[in-house]
């Protein structure tokens, strides 16, 4: 067996991260009935999502960022990179879109790592795996996003190691990860050859301690320990067609 031999990944739904900052000064500088006519527009935007949420022709969440690197945050789910480039090009054409800028977004596909291959099985006829590669975001009420690679550097290099290594390694990380089931929802991405890093993760949760708990305990894992190497991090808290009036209330 070759000592690099490539895993077998299954991919589901494509992904599209799109964080915006809101230009706070012209939102304020717009009148009271040019802000609620963007408003408006973003509001039937979400309906729309929600609408294809619930024909299960993809999943949508929105949260409102903290710190200074974005201030709202989508993430979409779509079957196909046409329609998240619609959703870009429709949202850019909304009066609300003129009040934002966009630094900072993400492209990756869902992704399963399949450490044991069955050829003669279809994996995607299992329900618990489609569940996990189409998945109907959770709309709990903290968002955690971050980008990460694993390390390609001397003997630290995940790429040379061999399948039997790495599945360890990954099941022991696993094993962490299953610590938190029902508390932390973990949507993997992976984004080789369509954005900067190789995975992008996202992580849902009711008690934001419950994001800082599982990132940490899993900094001790070996696979993050030795080989993990990540990016910035952005946090948020839900936002509904409902809260998103207050919000952007002046």
């Amino acid at each position: 067996m070759t000592t690099n031999e490539a895993l077998l990944t299954l991919e589901g739904w494509f992904s599209a991260h799109d964080f915006r900052k809101l230009n706070w000064e012209k939102w304020k500088a717009a009148s009271a009935g040019e802000r609620q006519a963007a408003l408006d527009e973003l509001l039937t935007l979400m309906a729309g999502w929600e609408e294809s949420e619930g024909a299960e022709s993809g999943s949508t969440a929105v949260y409102a960022i903290l710190g200074h690197k974005a201030d709202l945050g989508f993430m979409f789910l779509r079957p196909t990179l046409q329609e998240l480039n619609d959703i870009k090009t429709t949202f850019n054409k909304t009066r609300f879109a003129d009040f934002t800028t966009s630094d900072y977004s993400y492209i990756s596909v869902v992704e399963l790592s399949n450490y044991v291959n069955n050829p003669g099985e279809d994996p995607k006829a299992n329900p618990h795996v489609r569940e996990r590669l189409y998945p109907i975001l959770p709309k709990w009420q903290h968002f955690c996003f971050y980008p990460m690679n694993k390390k390609r550097s001397g003997s630290d290099n995940w790429y040379m190691m061999t399948m039997d290594e790495r599945r360890e390694l990954m099941k022991a990380h696993g094993m962490t990860g299953r610590k938190y089931a029902g508390k932390v929802k973990q949507i993997i991405g992976g984004s080789v050859g369509y954005d900067d890093w190789e995975w992008g993760v996202t992580l849902f949760a009711n008690d934001p301690l419950d994001l800082k708990h599982i990132v940490y305990e899993m900094r001790f894992d070996e696979v993050s320990a030795r080989f993990g190497e990540f990016g910035h991090f952005l946090v948020g808290n839900l936002v509904t067609r409902e809260t998103l009036p207050d919000l952007l209330r002046v």
